[in-house]
């Protein structure tokens, strides 16, 4: 049975995912049954697809369409396109309404839910405050306290005026930016999911980056892909074992991306109510039915803590926090 290991990336137990490099053939009673791995890199990370299937070419074709897949997504999500929705909602919200498509304007509403829900932990308007931070292009720098204050000032999910009706985005103020990094890989990964599903597809394992994965289906009549979570402190430890079918796991930790100064970490995690890297938590983990749930709710839970995510967990979710405390170790959520 494939075994993954997720923290910073993915790692198969066998033969590393490569791009463009098949796995090997596994026999069934009746007819050979195949196994093929590749990766692509699109949206600022590295997307890999396992899967398990009988018919080459048809296993060859959709892979190739959950990449395309990822590629046009990338079209529209994309801080460094011009032309993308994200780019133009960016540059012209402050001006004037921004029309968009029906499928980013989808997008947004869930951000702004997802927003409503956590108190404001999770806000796709982090743009400034990733910037201040060194965040945006970089892996971090000290802010001054004079540019977090101004950054606040234009970040908040109640800048983003949405209009159903005609679609379109709108921001309150000028200098409020999306910054896509907090839901992004899971938006990718459940589309990248559909496609293979449209594609005749019942088995595979999509990764974004590692962080951000969903198990469709078992691998070789296995109950379901087996999946560890390893500890932050300690990659040569393993945490908690999953075995995962039809469903969605995303962590997020203080590791990802981080710099220290005078001994402190400042993780790329940000608190946009505070304008601060978040502090008191080392991962989370959250087991979802879809991707994008499962990436939005590791950031509210990283910031509120192990108290407010056992209260607002839904009971379709199943949430792993590591607090850096000594005496709360890592567990999975009541």
């Amino acid at each position: 049975m494939p075994r993954f290991v997720l923290l910073l990336c993915l790692l198969a137990s066998g033969a590393p995912l490569g791009r463009g490099h098949p796995g090997a053939a596994v026999q069934s009673a009746s007819r050979e049954l195949l196994r093929l791995e590749q990766s692509s890199d699109a949206m600022g990370t590295s997307y890999s697809v396992a899967l398990y299937g009988y018919d080459r070419n048809q296993m060859l074709a959709a892979m190739e369409a959950a990449f395309e897949e990822v590629r046009r997504l990338d079209g529209l999500l994309s801080n460094y396109r011009d032309g993308s929705d994200l780019s133009q909602v960016n540059r012209f919200a402050a001006e004037r309404p921004v029309k968009v498509t029906p499928e980013f304007f989808d997008l947004l509403e869930r951000c702004l839910e997802y927003s409503r829900e956590s108190e404001g932990a999770f806000d796709i308007s982090v743009g400034p405050l990733m910037k201040v931070w060194g965040f945006y292009k970089g892996s971090g720098r000290l802010a001054r306290h004079n540019d977090v204050d101004q950054a606040l000032r234009i970040t908040g999910y109640r800048n983003i005026l949405l209009d159903a009706g005609n679609r379109t985005v709108r921001f309150a103020q000028p200098g409020v930016e999306l910054d896509p990094g907090g839901i992004g890989k899971g938006f990718a990964v459940d589309r990248m999911v559909e496609v293979l599903k449209e594609n005749g597809i019942l088995s595979a394992l999509v990764s974004a980056g590692g962080s951000s994965i969903y198990a469709l289906g078992v691998p070789d009549h296995q109950p379901g892909w087996e999946i560890q979570i390893r500890d932050p402190k300690d990659r040569a430890k393993t945490l908690a074992n999953l075995t995962l079918k039809d469903e969605s796991l995303s962590t997020s930790g203080s590791y990802e991306k981080f710099f220290m100064v005078d001994g402190k970490v400042y993780s790329h995690i940000m608190d946009p109510r505070t304008g601060y890297p978040a502090t008191g938590v080392l991962a989370v983990s959250v087991v979802a039915p879809m991707t994008l749930d499962s990436e939005a709710w590791t950031k509210p839970y990283f910031i509120n803590g192990r108290q407010w995510a056992a209260q607002h967990k839904p009971k379709t979710f199943r949430v792993f926090l590591c607090e850096d405390k000594a005496e709360h170790p890592c567990a999975w959520l009541p």
